[in-house]
């Protein structure tokens, strides 16, 4: 039997996961590690008695983008809902990029952005961050200028490092690029500042400024996979023209809008794993790691006197799963924490103090 070959340009890839192990404190994948609101989950369950499961859902998400709108300040026609923020990112790459097309990225940053750009057949121009993983704006200005990239991505705060692009920074990349500036908001929420603002701000450059966001860390929706993005309404609607139809189902399309009712509850949330994140930072600011600052619900560490592969031994052997960083490129022996309930940091802190003091 003959066999059809992938395309030649794909058969080197493979699938973006992150592997999962049975065990009792799982701080590997930046989840929330609160669940939604009762209220939100009563609430859905009577929006389920009225959905017609034999009709197909809302193919523009209408209702949905009307609530995000409001809940942002911009018209509907600024916003676009996906299935999850990497389905807005592809098809993002599909209106924007493809043969003959670039995207720029700096690295060590969210994989599926290159993941995606390759998928969609787009050439990726990078460019190295500084020592402390923050942007190197000499390196930015040589990249987007070599490149001309249709789309430069900004991750802030950048998974997997943990640091958010100043409003400044951001402004300065804008200024510089000449397609789209796609800040990936993934953690957004944690962060001190949004390039929402930016964008709300209005300026010259506002209608080449997108934002991308997801309600599956703050939102506390993972399971949903439920994005958006908010962005000039050119943008949407070139987005909108390569989805899929109705690749939002009417379940997801009811849960984010009711989630909206929650916010309060969602900052609470925030609030609650960011004084936990500052409680871990210091605790690890004791011990033989090397840190970075985190404006995201996890933190990137190197452990100085073990390798990083033992320790994460170690933790696995104590019921504990963080990510295993240390064989990406740019990120020796780094693992990267998820940070959890009060009760999961303080199985994580004690089973890296028995770690690292074997």
């Amino acid at each position: 039997m003959r066999r059809v070959p992938v395309r030649p340009d794909l058969a080197e890839l493979s699938g973006y996961h992150s592997p999962q192990v049975d065990v009792e404190v799982r701080l590997n994948t930046n989840e929330s590690p609160y669940g939604p609101p009762e209220a939100w989950l009563a609430e859905l369950r009577d929006e389920m008695g009225r959905i017609d499961f034999n009709r197909y859902p809302d193919r523009d998400a209408l209702e949905l983008r009307e609530a995000l709108a409001q809940y942002h300040g911009v018209p509907a026609r600024q916003v676009f809902c996906a299935n999850g923020s990497n389905e807005v990112l592809q098809c993002l790459l599909l209106a924007y990029g493809g043969h003959g097309r670039s995207v720029a990225l700096f690295e060590p940053t969210y994989a599926l952005h290159r993941h995606i750009a390759s998928l969609t057949a787009t050439t990726v121009a990078s460019g190295w961050r500084a020592g402390d993983y923050a942007l190197d704006m000499d390196v930015v200005a040589r990249v987007l200028d070599d490149a001309r990239p249709v789309i430069t991505f900004l991750c802030s705060p950048n998974n997997p490092t943990g640091r958010a692009e100043p409003p400044d920074v951001v402004r300065a990349v804008l200024g510089r690029a000449p397609g789209l500036v796609v800040v990936d908001e993934a953690y957004g929420q944690f962060a001190p500042a949004s390039a929402l603002d930016l964008l709300s701000g209005g300026g010259p450059d506002a209608p080449r400024l997108a934002v991308v966001r997801t309600f599956s860390k703050t939102w506390s929706m993972a399971a949903c996979r439920l994005g958006y993005l908010v962005a000039d309404a050119e943008v949407v609607e070139a987005c909108a023209s390569v989805a899929l139809p109705y690749h939002l189902d009417a379940l997801t399309q009811a849960a984010g809008r009711l989630a909206l009712r929650h916010a309060d509850a969602m900052e609470a949330r925030v609030a609650l794993i960011n004084e936990e994140r500052g409680r871990i930072a210091a605790a690890l600011g004791e011990l033989p790691v090397e840190t970075w600052p985190s404006d995201a619900n996890f933190i990137l560490f190197r452990p100085t006197t073990r390798r990083a592969g033992a320790l994460w031994e170690d933790l696995l052997g104590a019921s504990v799963l963080v990510r295993d960083c240390s064989t990406w490129a740019g990120l020796a022996e780094c693992l990267r924490v998820t940070v959890g309930t009060p009760a999961e940091n303080d199985r994580f802190l004690a089973a890296l103090r028995a770690s690292v003091a074997r």
